[in-house]
Order: C-alpha cells, then structure tokens, then sequence
C-alpha cells in the first residue's frame, strides 16, 4: 500500500492516477487547500482519503503503509517566500516527523519530492550533477537541502530513504497550474498571442513533464532497495534543459499567431542552471520517459482549447499558489498558520 501525501495537488492528482494505471494500491492524504482549483475532474480517486495537514499525522495514519511518497509541501519558490517560518514548519518539520513516523512503522521506501532548485544560482557552464554544492536562494529551496540531510540519517537496513530532485515541471494536470513556466507560456501564448519573457531569455531551467516525473517515482519503488538506499537522483531527461527563449521558439512553432518578447526586466527570478539526468538513467533503467517539450507543448495547447481555458483564467486566483493561499487568508478560510478556520472548509 502506497501512501502519497499531496494526493490532491498538481502532481498528486497525476501520481495516483499512474500509480494506480501500475496496479498500486493508493492512501492518499492531503488537507485540501485546492479544493475548487481543479481545471477538470479527476481521473482517478485512491482507496482511502485521509483529510488532515501533514503537520498533524499520527502513526494511525499509517496502518497498512509499506512505501510513502511525500508530495506535500508549500509547493514552490515563490509560495514558500509567502512566509519563510510556515515554510519550514510544513515542507521540513513536517517531513522529518513523517519520516520518522514512517521508520517507527515499518515502512519501507520513503520516496521524498525534493527539487532541482536547491542547487540555486549556479556559474558553473557545466550541468550539475547530484554531487554537486547546493546553493539554495529561497525558503523552499533551503527546507529540500535540510530534509534530505535530516532524513538521510534515519536510514537503516530496513528503510530506504530516496531523495527526487526534479526539474521544473510541466504538463496537465486535473489541479492545473499556471504559475509553472511552461503552463504559463503557453496559456499567454494561446489566449492573447503573447508571449513575455520577463527576464533575458537566458536563464537555464530543466524541464521534465509531469507524467514522466511520476514514472520516476515509480522506477524508484520498483528497483532493488540496494540501488536507491538513501539516494539521491536528478528527475529529469538531458535533452530538458533549456533556455527561456527557446521554450518561447518551442510554443511558437505549435500555438497559431504567436510570437515572444524579450522584457528583459530587473528583479525576476534569477535561478540559472543546468542539471544531468545520467544517473538516473544508468542507475533506474526502469525510468523511461515518454515526452518531450514539444510534444508537451502540443498537448496542453490542445487541453486548454478542449476544456475552455479562458483568458479570466489568468486573472483568478485558482491556478496561481501564492494568489490562491493570499485569497484564502485574506478570506477568513485558513488563519495565519495556514490551517483551516473550521473543519467543515477542508
């Protein structure tokens, strides 16, 4: 039995759907902060439905549990500069108590979801590699660093801590969001024709899909404990990485009178990197990736034309973290902790 926290979220709700599609049983656990932030229904429901914060599980939680992949999380760099303290409360303390949880419980495999993003800023002209120095820049970032540290120390004869750096995701999901690179190009690019880059274009980002990400995680489940005990592994392809303008040139070729623009403005995100995926291709040839960015493109373009994405769409709330958790205090439905005001709302 599978648990998988964040069940509900961008790559939960695609990770239980593959999970299940490779005949795993799934618990899923998830408070649900994006409940009525889904862009269709979704596909596929785990067996049982746990509704409670990370911050609060308890060893009953895990009854039945044999393997755990940890999704939840305040989901990325900017929602976790939302508030640093909260940020390393949940995506760290949270983590390690689970973790922890998990030993004392006779689970087996702790798959943790850690980030490409925890190498930061980097100058060197050469793709990182998972022994490479981390340099992390935000709340996020330096939570990922520290839990792969903490968690790597419970690790044992009997449980088998991985850690899944993965590259900037992209790709449809029933919890969309629009607020990934890719999603978001191609939604200015389909509903207005325009594509802007707000920083130079040169900033390297590696790109993996977000059903391919998950058949990373199952790789790592399904390969001899030997290979992945207390691993780490870059999650994602070589050919992924990429430079801002040419995932531009990428969205031009396939969504109709399109065309990108340069900005070039000062104080956007300045991550720039490059990340080798070899590892995890000699180490789990069980991982086969089965997209590429352009037939990715061609796939959510072709989504949001299917299921209305509409240009009020970029102007809510629902597809956006930050603007969804803002929306949510700023409407008495969770406090200042991030926690749900009544129950009933979660």
């Amino acid at each position: 039995m599978i648990l998988v926290t964040g069940n509900s979220g961008y790559i939960g709700s695609v990770m239980t759907r593959v999970l299940q599609e490779h005949s795993y049983e799934v618990i899923g656990l998830d408070c649900n902060y994006y409940n009525g932030c889904e862009f269709y229904a979704t596909q596929a429901s785990p067996s049982k439905q746990i509704v409670k914060d990370i911050r609060d599980v308890t060893e009953d939680d895990l009854e039945g549990v044999t393997d755990i992949i940890h999704l939840a999380a305040l989901s990325n760099d900017p929602v976790g500069e939302l508030n640093p303290s909260l940020t390393n409360e949940i995506n760290y303390t949270a983590s390690v108590n689970l973790a922890k949880l998990a030993k004392k419980n006779g689970v087996q495999r702790f798959v943790f979801s850690s980030s490409c993003s925890l190498y930061g800023i980097s100058s060197d002209s050469r793709p990182l590699t998972e022994t490479d120095t981390f340099n992390p820049i935000t709340a996020y970032a330096k939570t990922k660093v520290k839990v792969e540290q903490d968690i790597s120390k419970l690790a044992d004869s009997n449980f088998h801590p991985v850690f899944m750096r993965n590259a900037t995701v992209y790709g449809i999901s029933p919890c969309l969001r629009l607020d990934l690179v890719v999603n978001n190009l191609v939604a200015w690019a389909y509903l207005t024709g325009d594509i802007a880059i707000m920083s130079d274009g040169t900033p390297w980002r590696p790109l993996i899909h977000v059903e391919d990400l998950c058949l990373a995680f199952i790789a790592a489940l399904q390969a001899d404990s030997e290979k992945i005990h207390n691993q780490a592994f870059n999650v994602g392809i070589n050919e992924g990485n990429y430079q801002v303008k040419d995932v531009a040139i990428e969205i031009e070729k396939i969504v109709p009178d399109s065309h990108s623009e340069i900005l070039n403005k000062t104080g956007v995100d300045e991550r720039t990197y490059r990340v080798d995926f070899s590892k995890i291709k000699e180490v789990l040839p069980g991982f086969k990736p089965a997209w590429n960015l352009r037939k990715g493109i061609g796939d959510i373009y072709q989504t949001y034309k299917d299921f209305g994405l509409t240009k009020d769409d970029l102007d809510s709330d629902k597809y956006f973290r930050v603007r969804w958790l803002k929306y949510l205090i700023e409407n008495k439905k969770i406090d200042e902790n991030i926690r749900w005001r009544c129950s009933t709302s979660a």
